[in-house]
């Protein structure tokens, strides 16, 4: 097996070289690194929680640094540290509890119940705390484990407890070990999965309904929305969807969306797709392309005609780079303002993101990188403008300006589609509540006590 650090060192070029780019292709390879992490750490025979959680704090960190943009690889990071302390919680929890059966066990043999003293409520809750803290100074100036608490009956008898006592704590610690990787490996499966989990629930958002309030003009729909109803209407003519294109990979397309519709498609839904073609790089044309292939009635508009069309169209459908905690969203520039748009025409503006994109951070947040900017020359020749662009001297006057991404408030956000389900902005929080715990939303290795 190669050595981890060779392959951290690896990955962190690729992230920093911008190799690796999209919230999937990143998400996935963060969780099988960090799989190949945990495997090869070797755990003490006390807290080997601790000793986990701060290998991967370590790596986390590294890779988080190298690529502040790519969001996705802080997300995975955050969800094998909150597996490993969900993991090493049922553990602990199923030790209580075997140990409380154990005493009930040695309260109904009395001639057990001498010879083997009955370990009090304090000591079982103390020795449980202890599995999942760090030592303290008077353990480790006394040089003694932290189950010393535990009374031993004699010197033979204490030496074949402390015996049997180590080999517990080692089966623990690859018990630990296996069930962590075994939760990584069915995450690293939901991340491979997710579009299929999404487009599964396109029958459900895209579906002919005759019982609503439709306004019909030659071939003309305007959806006239009504607060909690996410259903996408058809009366005879066709239903008018209108999408935008998310970078998922470089010169790609959002395959979310696309499996998305071709899911409806599939279902025998009738509908129209008008897709914006995403300048400067034009990703458009190819999810344009790929529908077109696959049966779908689309056409192209430039970004510039959004507000023009978007009031004959039912729902808008985007995807997304990241989810943030307070339910917005960081997606390909220009959103926001299709976002208004769409708020404006009361046209419901419909999120597909799967979870590994949910951030537990804050737009504000410090560890944030809302946004880059890309190359020039995605937008101008250089060799066109070269007279106006003396960069060298820093004399030209024609100055360009290339970001990357924009930031949707959840106010203008109608409806999130995750592999886990259809949900409210305003519920997002609670499925990060779900995914990540509060201890690890800075991912920093933290400095051992006294250094």
């Amino acid at each position: 097996m190669p050595d981890v650090h060779i392959l951290v060192n690896e990955f962190v070029n690729q992230l920093k070289k911008r190799k690796i780019e999209g919230s999937q292709a990143t998400a996935k390879q963060t969780a099988e690194l960090l799989r190949s992490v945990i495997s090869q750490q070797r755990v003490p025979q006390t807290n080997q929680a601790t000793a986990l959680i701060n290998a991967v704090r370590a790596v986390g960190e590294k890779l988080i640094a190298a690529n502040p943009v790519e969001l996705a690889v802080g997300n995975i990071a955050r969800r094998v540290l909150h597996i490993i302390r969900e993991e090493d919680l049922s553990l602990a929890t199923a030790a209580i509890a075997g140990l409380e059966l154990s005493a009930v066990s040695d309260d109904e043999d009395d001639a057990e119940r001498d010879d083997y003293p009955v370990l009090s409520a304090a000591a079982v809750a103390a020795n449980a705390r202890n599995t999942l803290r760090p030592p303290s100074l008077q353990t480790l100036l006394e040089d003694a484990p932290i189950t010393a608490a535990i009374p031993h009956t004699s010197s033979s008898g204490g030496d074949s407890e402390g015996k049997s006592r180590s080999v517990d704590k080692g089966s623990r610690g690859r018990k630990l070990k296996h069930d962590v990787i075994e939760a990584v490996n069915e995450l690293i499966q939901d991340i491979s999965t997710c579009y299929e989990q999404i487009a599964e629930q396109a029958v459900e958002h895209i579906h002919q309904k005759q019982d609503r309030s439709l306004i019909s003009g030659s071939d003309t729909l305007i959806w006239i929305f009504f607060p909690g109803e996410i259903a996408l209407p058809s009366c005879k003519s066709m239903a008018e969807v209108f999408v935008l294109n998310v970078k998922q990979k470089r010169n790609g397309s959002s395959k979310t969306v696309l499996e998305f519709l071709c899911a409806a498609k599939e279902k025998k839904r009738s509908f129209k797709v008008f897709v914006a073609e995403g300048a400067p790089r034009y990703q458009g044309h190819l999810l344009a392309k790929e529908l077109a292939a696959r049966g779908l009635q689309t056409t192209v508009i430039t970004d510039s005609a959004v507000f023009a069309m978007i009031s004959r169209v039912n729902m808008v459908i985007v995807g997304a780079h990241a989810v943030m905690a307070n339910g917005g969203v960081i997606a390909p520039v220009g959103l926001n303002m299709v976002a208004l748009a769409a708020q404006r025409h009361a046209v419901p503006f419909v999120v597909l993101a799967g979870s590994h994109k949910l951030c537990p951070l804050y737009p504000h947040n410090p560890e944030v990188l809302l946004n880059e900017l890309r190359s020039p020359s995605e937008l101008l020749d250089f060799g066109e403008f070269s007279d106006c662009m003396d960069s060298a001297s820093g004399g030209g006057s024609l100055h360009v300006v290339n970001p990357t991404f924009d930031y949707v408030p959840p106010k203008l956000v109608s409806l999130f589609i995750t592999d886990t389900g259809g949900h409210n902005p305003s519920y997002m929080y609670r499925l990060i509540a779900d995914y990540y715990s509060a201890d690890d939303l800075v991912v920093k290795r933290r400095p051992a006590i006294g250094s």
